[in-house]
């Protein structure tokens, strides 16, 4: 079974930048294709940004689109998501998961989470 750990999560105003990253221990990565979700406290889950098993293609939502990337680096069995134009909407628990499907993606193993707030 793998454990993720997110770090880099932060207080931010509006218009800043991030910098998350997803460290995967257990069982390498490098197979899997790999996502990022973000849940607010009483709201439903939703889906940030998905990344295939290679790094060959990317998924995204449409609120993040142009302002967010997914990337990973196999070698150190991390996940990263680069985060700019910060919004306060963005302000969320984001957290990392395997995902089976790239193009409809849902969290299979996940980590705890990191707390991102934008203010305003």
């Amino acid at each position: 079974q793998v454990q993720l750990v997110e770090s880099g999560g932060g207080l931010v105003q509006a218009g800043g930048s991030l910098r998350l990253s997803c460290a995967a221990s257990g069982r390498t990565i490098s197979a899997t294709n790999m996502g990022w979700f973000r849940q607010e406290p009483g709201k439903e889950r939703e889906f940030v940004a998905a990344i295939s098993w290679s790094g060959g293609s990317t998924y995204y939502a449409d609120s993040v689109k142009g302002r967010f990337t997914i990337s990973r680096d196999n070698a150190k069995n991390t996940v990263y998501l680069q985060m700019i134009s910060l919004k306060p909407e963005d302000t969320a628990v984001y957290y990392c998961a395997t995902v089976l499907n790239l193009w409809s993606p849902s969290p299979g193993y996940r980590g705890q989470g990191t707390q991102v707030t934008v203010s305003s």
